[in-house]
């Protein structure tokens, strides 16, 4: 018996240095060795762009460091990373931002942002970069390249700008979203202004009571968002159309059903 515990123990721990000798290229995944042997502020090791994508954005994020003082650093990996090794390599300080692209993640993006950046763009700004131009369905559509290419491009369009507190452009399905607040508080507008009384044309009282919810949908979740995003008009007419229509639709729906039952029942009286 004590034979066979010893000869199993044995046998434990041959598996146990079988493992250990077989996950030890995992030491790859923090390996300066993988830095370039010239300085660079794309490394590319995903191969996620061409050659003369990777050679003109290296151009653009040297531009950029040179005009503004802005350390743009992207680093692309999958399996493999330099790890924190970049940090010497590149000489990363409080006005740098690494873009780090890993598709194994939920997410495409990841940023290691300095804390300068934070005073011309807030966490928040962050956060929606990372939604926006990284999840699945936007890479799907537009691929890692043009993922990596576009947040970048926001990036540099809000430091041109001095800064910005949202990420600029709206995508489509944003403007589908402040498109529909805008309707909604149409609706309840157009709901809350039929007449009540024989002699209104406007409930004033109803539509001023319910204000505070109309007025968020349509002004906090369907304006806002289109003017702080971009300067294109044509949204802005879209919501501000759809909000009428809402409202107009919803009051002479109102009136046709509310409105008549009211005037049935004061006739009755």
């Amino acid at each position: 018996m004590a034979t066979h515990r010893i000869g199993a123990l044995w046998g434990f721990l041959l598996v146990l240095a079988i493992g250990f000798s077989a996950v030890q290229p995992v030491k790859a995944y923090d390996n300066p060795d993988l830095l370039p042997d010239h300085p660079t502020p794309v490394i590319d090791l995903a191969r996620a762009f061409s050659e003369k994508q990777r050679s003109a954005l290296e151009q653009t994020l040297q531009s950029v460091e040179d005009q503004t003082g802005w350390k743009l650093r992207v680093l692309t990996q999958y399996e493999r990373t330099p790890g924190l090794a970049v940090r010497e390599f590149w000489g990363l300080d409080e006005r740098s931002l690494v873009l780090v692209a890993d598709p194994r993640g939920g997410n495409l993006l990841n940023f290691n942002v300095g804390d300068a950046f934070f005073a011309l763009m807030p966490r928040t700004y962050w956060v929606e970069l990372q939604t926006r131009f990284g999840n699945q369905y936007y890479v799907k559509d537009h691929g890692e390249d043009g993922a990596i290419l576009d947040a970048l491009n926001a990036v540099e369009i809000c430091l041109d700008r001095g800064g910005c507190q949202v990420v600029p452009g709206l995508p489509l399905e944003q403007w589908l979203w402040t498109l529909t607040t805008s309707i909604l508080g149409g609706l309840i507008a157009g709901f809350a202004a039929f007449p009540r009384k024989p002699d209104e044309t406007i409930a004033w009282a109803w539509l001023l009571l319910l204000s505070p919810l109309w007025i968020m949908l349509f002004g906090v979740f369907g304006i806002a968002p289109v003017i702080t995003r971009t300067s294109d008009l044509l949204p802005l007419i879209r919501n501000s159309l759809g909000f009428v229509g809402g409202g107009i639709g919803a009051y002479l729906i109102a009136q046709a059903t509310m409105g008549r039952r009211l005037a049935n029942e004061e006739s009755d009286d």
